[in-house]
């Protein structure tokens, strides 16, 4: 079936044009198998999602407009391309792959990345996707060979821009701003650098951060790779959703022990505040898309294998034409990775922080030829150097309110750190 999408831009005669056919195909295993020894793309939970190679078409857009320019660029794509969608499922046809940076002014800019292989599964459906140019005659790859992932070696870690005692400071030095009535709420973020005896293989973090962690979504996308539990948002056929988390405690591993501290979450007045702040921040972005929405009063605590958070799912029924893409950039940042008011929460961040964030805690996902598709954060993640393949930044970040205390702040963000900290590990 070839398909003409209501998205069209106006005609660009020099606009790349696809041609792109998915067809459903026996189940072929785990995904992130499949993956060849080269760059990659995933958007997994658990078993199920899209992963992918190669590159048909791409974007780089940075500053301010860096998501209008993304979602125009793709709308045109989409409106040229020629689409045989023998599947029609949520990440079949035409699908591209985004990560976006957290600041306006970051050189890490934003990019869409088309693959030339995507293969996806949806509980018992799984397809293959091909794309070429128009003028392509020679046939698509087909899927590769399995083959082993590649341990990193030995990692050495350390410090950041800022020491672990710096910064505690810049958290008692948010806490005082705060305080002072400046502003409600900030995230400060601290990063960790990483250096491996052997070129990082993405493929390697993906299987151990996908198999410690299946309820999370595991990502790669331009050498940012990671495992997020946050949904900034999904649109599925007109029917918006999104999850706040904010608000954490660390596991113990002690069942018992974790049940009492999940409820201790639940009750604490500072993660309470934190996550209001987060709820309100999201629901305030989203309510001009909507006609309609669901904001539950109280939040249900997430368990994960390292730490609990008070988590929220809101919903909402779209009022207004627009992609999955552009609902991301209408609700970035929320106070859950940037703070409030969020003009003095940027502010802040880029006075305590004292580095670029890059792309972590923007958005990261994928949006499809409806429009549809899944924009998560980039949390619990590293970004791999593009010039050094055995060098990483890995990150964290923790929502500071008037009552953050900077010792506990510490040990959240060290929890927060664990998961790609284990997955490099050679062992285990």
């Amino acid at each position: 079936m070839t398909v003409a999408h209501p998205l069209a831009g106006d005609e660009a005669p020099d606009v790349v044009r696809l041609v792109v056919r998915s067809t459903l195909i026996e189940d072929p295993g785990p995904l992130l198998e499949l993956l060849p020894d080269e760059p990659v793309l995933s958007w997994l939970r658990g078993g199920e999602g899209i992963v992918g190679w190669g590159t048909a078409a791409r974007l780089d857009a940075g500053g301010p407009d860096r998501f209008v320019a993304a979602d125009s660029w793709w709308r045109t794509l989409v409106a040229h391309a020629v689409v045989r969608d023998e599947v029609e499922q949520a990440g079949s046809g035409l699908v591209a792959f985004g990560s976006f940076a957290f600041d306006d002014d970051s050189p890490r800019g934003g990019a869409l990345v088309v693959p030339e292989v995507l293969v996806g599964r949806r509980g018992d459906r799984c397809w293959v996707t091909r794309v070429t140019a128009e003028s392509s005659v020679a046939p698509a790859p087909a899927l590769p060979p399995r083959t082993e992932a590649r341990a990193p070696g030995g990692v050495v870690f350390a410090d950041g821009a800022l020491s672990p005692l710096a910064w505690e400071g810049a958290v008692a030095e948010a806490v005082s701003r705060i305080a002072a009535g400046q502003l409600e709420k900030v995230v400060l973020a601290r990063d960790l650098e990483a250096r491996t005896s052997e070129p990082v293989d993405v493929r390697w973090l993906l299987r151990r951060l996908n198999g410690r962690y299946p309820t999370t979504w595991t990502f790669a996308v331009d050498g940012l790779v990671g495992a997020t539990p946050e949904i900034l948002v999904r649109l599925s056929k007109g029917l918006v959703t999104s999850r706040v988390l904010a608000g954490t405690i660390r596991r113990t591993g002690d069942d018992a022990h974790d049940l009492a501290n999940a409820a201790s979450l639940a009750r604490s007045s500072k993660d309470l505040e934190e996550h209001e702040y987060a709820v309100r921040s999201l629901a305030d972005a989203l309510a001009p898309w909507c006609s309609s929405m669901n904001v539950p009063e109280t939040p249900f605590v997430l368990h994960l294998p390292n730490v609990m958070h008070l988590a929220t799912d809101v919903t909402g029924v779209l009022e207004h034409p627009a992609t999955a893409l552009l609902l991301a950039a209408a609700l970035h940042p929320t106070a859950a990775v940037c703070g409030t008011p969020t003009v003095a929460a940027r502010a802040l961040i880029a006075e305590l922080e004292e580095m670029d964030r890059g792309r972590y805690s923007g958005p990261i996902g994928w949006v499809d030829a409806r429009g549809d598709g899944e924009w998560g954060l980039a949390l619990r993640c590293a970004q791999i150097d593009p010039d050094d393949p055995a060098l990483l930044r890995l990150f964290a970040g923790c929502g500071i309110v008037a009552d953050s205390q900077p010792g506990a702040e510490l040990a959240e963000s060290d929890a927060k750190l664990v998961p790609v900290r284990e997955a490099l590990a050679a062992d285990g």
